[in-house]
């Protein structure tokens, strides 16, 4: 028999209890202070603890503040505490940290039952949500699955826990928790979480979308709205009952909110989707430009990465226009690609054109890779020639399919291509940028980076300078050849088409866009003093002092030519056209600011003068479609464009508020509409300024007036009303000298 333990043992057996209990007690604090000290491991010091190293992604943002997309690696953007909907805060505390607001980082109440689920490794959500902000800030590797590192790792999370508890109030915590989390699909915290699933922001998130978005947290993939919409209704419902027992939801909102669908408005985050790609590809290019020219760093001196340090750039873009200008282009592309179609069947537009299409096939993506895989050039050949699957851009969408290389090289030569601009003459500020026709497909920039052959969108410059120089709009010439001779180079003689017979008041000579008496302006006025006006009116490319430039034998950027017939529209001073009006970092420090500076270019009595003959081109001219086929009516100036062979269709418009052009060709110009009744300006560009004029002036918002220019406030000396305009009959010193 055991002998009965005396009063003596007992108190022995207790104390070494209590010796036990108090060297563990202190043992575990000497462990917790050696790995506050990073004795197991390095911890994030104060300074890393204020500036934690998650990625950002920097906004591109409207005037009218809404986001046209994001440059990332981690689509995170973030968001302050009164900018997030209660409905958040209250289904996150429901469902992770109920006493989130009592504890000081750690929840003791849950610390053992936490430690006994991970002893035999089962996954235990018992994590305070200041410990989870700590994970996610700082713990590269997630969570530990050896046992001794996920003991340490959760050490560690304590210790941080404390420090952010010590340093942030509860708001500051939950903010930074809320601005780290994955919500999956490519979508890092709250404000990207709200875009991606619902289409909103933060503060407008509902009861039953908070508790989707905080039911995701749970498990990115099980969760997912997208992929288990099934579970994450369920998990959706379990919340919303979470919050009803925390007094965080009534019982009358649960049963109205616990019906619904999840109601998603998804819209996947890549760089590649949203509205403007052109335009965001252009600035992200441009601002990488402006800070290595700038030498702006950031404070340790490294460069800023646009896809991780969440600046926020301000740009001068107007969403509602920039939908206007993308629905326009591709509500009439769609017709124009069918009518180009047409235009060549039974024709084969590809004879003689064996070189474009090997120059197409040598640029291509594919050609290139096989290059460097080591392939030979009968091998690259044989490749271009062999069926393969291959995702092909249609307006009706994209389509798989099995087809030869070669066929898509062809197929994509006669795919019409198309590029918009509109802005505010005003103030220099671009409204609207369209740089082509699918940037998924297609990546350059129609708009700023391409150029091409302006046509007779260049006959105004002419007539400025002749006006400049003393001519009247209801001069008239008569309309026959002339012959430029240059010292040096060839005679010069246009060649024209739709000619009009007799004699033409420059007023009508413009509206018809009629070439021989743009090169009798020419003869007259000279070539160095047009090519000085179109350069002194923004276009940056080479714009040659040859008599051919009367009819826009140089290429310009639809971004140039805008700026440039923006200074008709603005009283003959030149704002270059500005798109990035403030860079901040994501801080809100600003990096940098643009205003466009004015530059007088054209004497204001002229340009006022112009705009009345321009208006003419639309009333009696080639723009007269605008307003006599689509039924646009305004204060609208313009001058239509058709290159050599049809290759380009150009269309430039005014008006007081917004000047725009639009430009639509083939990549090669060796592809093109066979007859100009078809492929004129007129057909293939202006259009699509009508449909986007069309939802401007019909815009309840945008408050696009339609009143006239104004005339200069001292009036003008320049007679431009060709009904009381009597041509003087007796030859003056200038008839003289041209021979009249």
């Amino acid at each position: 028999m055991n002998k009965p333990l005396s009063q003596e043992d007992i108190r022995r057996y207790n104390f070494n209890i209590w010796k036990l209990l108090i060297a563990g007690i202190v043992l575990f604090a000497l462990f917790i202070i050696s790995v506050g000290f990073g004795l197991f491991g390095e911890l994030p010091s104060f300074r890393d603890i204020e500036h934690p190293k998650s990625n950002q992604a920097s906004e591109v943002i409207t005037e009218d503040g809404k986001i046209l997309g994001t440059y990332f690696v981690q689509n995170r953007s973030n968001v302050t505490y009164d900018k997030i909907s209660p409905n958040v805060i209250n289904a996150l505390i429901a469902t992770e940290d109920i006493r989130f607001k009592e504890h000081s980082g750690i929840d003791f109440k849950r610390t053992f039952t936490i430690f006994l689920y991970a002893i035999i490794g089962k996954k235990q959500g018992g994590s305070t949500i200041t410990q989870q902000l700590a994970l996610n800030l700082f713990s590269e590797e997630g969570r530990q699955k050896n046992f001794a590192k996920r003991i340490l790792q959760k050490f560690q999370e304590w210790v941080i826990a404390v420090k952010l508890e010590r340093n942030y109030t509860k708001e500051e915590i939950i903010v930074m928790y809320l601005n780290t989390v994955d919500f999956g699909n490519q979508a890092y915290g709250i404000k990207s979480a709200a875009r991606v699933y619902f289409d909103t922001t933060p503060d407008k998130l509902t009861v039953s979308q908070a508790a989707t978005l905080v039911g995701i947290l749970k498990g990115i993939t099980r969760y997912s709205p997208t992929r288990n919409p099934e579970r994450s209704l369920a998990r959706r419902n379990t919340i919303m009952g979470l919050m009803v027992k925390a007094d965080l939801l009534t019982e009358q909102d649960y049963e109205k909110q616990v019906e619904k669908p999840l109601g998603l408005r998804f819209s996947a985050a890549t760089v590649n989707d949203g509205i403007a790609p052109y335009f965001r590809a252009v600035v992200k290019s441009d601002i990488k430009k402006l800070f290595l020219e700038r030498s702006i760093l950031k404070s340790d001196g490294t460069p800023y990465d646009l896809d991780r340090d969440g600046l926020k750039i301000t740009t001068t873009i107007n969403y509602e226009m920039q939908v206007y200008a993308e629905e326009a282009q591709k509500e009439y592309m769609k017709i124009l690609q069918a009518s180009f179609y047409d235009s060549w069947k039974g024709k084969n537009p590809f004879k003689g054109k064996e070189m474009q299409i090997e120059q197409g096939v040598r640029r291509s993506d594919r050609y290139k890779s096989l290059q460097l895989e080591g392939k030979s050039e009968a091998e690259i050949k044989a490749d271009f020639n062999t069926p393969t699957r291959l995702s092909i851009f249609t307006w009706k969408g994209n389509i798989d399919t099995l087809m030869k290389p070669i066929d898509s090289v062809k197929y994509y030569k006669l795919l019409l291509r198309n590029a918009m601009m509109a802005m505010d003459p005003q103030s220099g500020y671009v409204k609207a940028w369209v740089g082509g026709i699918n940037y998924e497909h297609f990546k350059y920039d129609q708009v700023k980076m391409g150029t091409r052959q302006v046509g007779s969108t260049a006959k105004p410059f002419t007539y400025a300078v002749a006006i400049e120089n003393g001519y009247s709009p209801c001069f008239s010439v008569l309309n026959e050849p002339v012959t430029i001779e240059t010292p040096g180079s060839p005679p010069w003689t246009p060649r024209s088409s739709g000619t009009v017979p007799g004699y033409l008041t420059l007023q009508k000579a413009l509206a018809l866009s009629q070439n021989y008496i743009a090169a009798y302006l020419m003869k007259q006025v000279g070539p160095v003093a047009v090519a000085t006006l179109a350069k002194k009116m923004g276009i940056t490319s080479e714009v040659p002092a040859s008599p051919s430039i009367a009819l826009g034998s140089f290429d310009a950027s639809v971004y140039d030519m805008t700026g440039a017939y923006s200074v008709f529209a603005n009283k003959g001073i030149w704002k270059k056209p500005t798109y990035i009006l403030k860079i901040q970092d994501k801080n809100g420090v600003v990096l940098y600011n643009d205003t466009p500076i004015p530059v007088p270019a054209l004497n204001e009595e002229v340009a006022y003068v112009m705009t009345r003959m321009l208006r003419g081109v639309i009333t009696n001219g080639t723009g007269w479609s605008l307003t006599g086929k689509y039924g646009v009516n305004g204060p609208i100036g313009g001058k239509t464009g058709t290159t050599n062979a049809n290759s380009d269709g150009w269309f430039m418009a005014i008006t007081p508020q917004l000047t725009a052009g639009v430009w639509t060709g083939c990549e090669d110009r060796a592809f093109h509409f066979i007859s100009t009744r078809q492929g004129s300006g007129a057909v293939t560009a202006l259009p699509i300024y009508a449909g986007f004029m069309k939802r401007v002036y019909a815009s309840k918002t945008l408050n696009i007036s339609k009143a006239d220019f104004e005339p200069p406030k001292n009036g003008t000396t320049i007679t431009f009303d060709c009904n009381q305009y009597q041509q003087q009959e007796q030859p003056t010193e200038l008839d003289e000298k041209l021979g009249f």
